[in-house]
């Protein structure tokens, strides 16, 4: 692991947003124009790091599965141990860069997830394979967790939605090219090398992390009861909603644990001032309310993700090359879409940003679920482009909107939840799916997946409304100044 920073530096402003009396290497107006550009540098590289890994590895699965000489279904195995291990992971991880100083545990995270990617590259066989993805996943939650909080103590107030822009951007693009660049590698190399090409990103964030804002070290211990709690209740919940048709009995006992655990910890951590679960956060109706709409947007948007390559490919007849060059429009309208959302989101109200990316997205969605495209699939272009128009006029200012609700000294929880919501969401809408492949006939089930995700698209959008009268948009502006 990293060794960790000296002592912080002196003081080079005003100082009042610190969670204790030691200084923080912030001033109003974000850090110096050079080490500005590394630490945004930085954090990006290592959002393309986590993101472009996951896209690689999903589109190389039935290689590994050839390779390993397992099924399928068991190679699966690969994604979801890294899928689990990041949830679990994510608010001890925003818990961890609190209480030692956000640098150290994102740089750290780095270390681990590169080492991970070795271990991924050597492994033998299945089981190693798996082990080695989890620990990746670990790793990934501390990049993921603590970047964008890293981003706001970067760049001076005003141009925090741009720069939650810029990780939109990144995301979206590593998302699109990981197909890509993983048929790349392995039509010219075996699957190891798909991780193994993770090692020189990963030494090139690390050689930036020196110019990342140090924060302080926080004031509270930590609690590492409520951190296993925490693990316990995502993983008992995740675990046992995957298992929901296979296991059923198992199912139930895993969310029931889940849920005990969540009890547990709530009943645990509610009067704690920066609760591990950040109950604290989500005390401020409008933080609360972009939690919920984000839920909401990412189940929408991962079950018409999942719908739609079944209903070109089956429904429409197309090859899986064509569905590819159908669906890529999507995370490039998103890419390009982000960019002017973020500084959209710097002037006006937010609320009503979100709330019409829902309803573009939903516009999407219902149009490929209701039109008639037996004869000709090219309308699939426009209906993916307003989904992306749409994600990404949601996206970018829901998540500046989340971090500027929450007090500064609590920008890693906020990360965390952030996240935490994501996959919440994600992981509903692909559970979705599952129960409607189960449920409904084959031929139907994408068409209304795609409704079903445009009704959630659309509902996130009326509840980003409900907080409108809150001007989010200067209430975040003034936080930062009035702590």
């Amino acid at each position: 692991m990293m060794p960790l920073d000296p002592d912080l530096a002196p003081v080079r402003g005003p100082t009042r947003d610190a969670p204790c009396d030691r200084p923080v290497e912030h001033a109003d107006g974000g850090l110096p124009t050079p080490a500005r550009a590394l630490a945004v540098g930085a954090v990006l590289t290592g959002m393309t790091l986590v993101v472009l890994d996951a896209g690689i590895t999903n589109l190389a699965l039935p290689t590994i599965s050839g390779a390993l000489h397992v099924t399928p279904a068991v190679a699966v195995l690969v994604v979801t141990a890294y899928q689990t291990a990041l949830l679990v992971a994510l608010l001890p991880f925003a818990a961890l860069g609190e209480r030692f100083g956000y640098r150290r545990v994102f740089a750290s995270g780095v270390w681990l997830f590169m080492l991970a990617s070795v271990l991924c590259a050597l492994a033998p066989s299945l089981p190693w394979l798996v082990a080695a993805r989890a620990v990746q996943g670990l790793g990934g939650a501390a990049i993921m967790a603590l970047g964008v909080p890293l981003l706001r103590f970067s760049v001076p107030p005003q141009r925090m939605g741009a720069a939650i822009g810029w990780n939109a951007l990144t995301v979206a693009l590593a998302s699109s090219a990981g197909p890509g660049v993983g048929a790349l590698i392995l039509s010219h190399a075996p699957w190891p090398w798909l991780y193994a090409m993770n090692v020189p990103l990963g030494l090139a964030v690390l050689l930036a992390c020196g110019q990342l804002p140090r924060t302080p070290a926080g004031p509270h211990r930590l609690d590492v009861a409520s951190m296993a709690l925490s693990g316990g209740m995502f993983a008992g919940v995740f675990v046992g909603v995957q298992l929901l048709l296979s296991r059923p009995l198992v199912a139930t006992g895993l969310v029931a644990a889940g849920l005990i655990c969540l009890g547990l910890l709530v009943r645990r951590e509610a009067p704690k001032a920066a609760p591990v679960i950040p109950l604290d956060l989500l005390r401020v109706r409008s933080l609360r309310f972009s939690v919920i709409a984000s839920v909401f947007c990412f189940a929408g948007q991962t079950a018409a993700m999942v719908a739609l390559p079944f209903y070109l490919q089956q429904g429409l007849g197309q090859s899986a090359s064509a569905t590819g060059i159908y669906m890529t429009i999507w995370p490039l309208s998103v890419a390009v879409t982000a960019v002017a959302a973020g500084r959209l989101a710097d002037r006006f109200s937010t609320a009503w940003l979100c709330a019409a990316g829902g309803a573009f997205l939903a516009l999407g969605l219902m149009g490929a679920a209701l039109w008639p495209l037996t004869e000709d699939a090219r309308p699939i272009f426009l209906f993916a482009g307003a989904c992306g128009v749409g994600f990404g006029l949601f996206q970018t200012p829901n998540n500046r909107n989340m971090f500027l609700s929450a007090p500064l000294e609590r920008s890693a929880a906020s990360g965390g939840l952030q996240g935490a919501a994501r996959l919440t969401g994600q992981t509903a809408g692909a559970v979705l799916m599952t129960l409607l492949f189960t449920l409904t006939p084959v031929a139907a089930a994408p068409r209304l997946g795609l409704g079903i995700g445009a009704a959630l698209a659309l509902f996130a959008g009326f509840v980003s409304l409900s907080r409108a009268g809150d001007d989010d948009h200067a209430a975040g502006a003034a936080s930062v100044r009035s702590r």
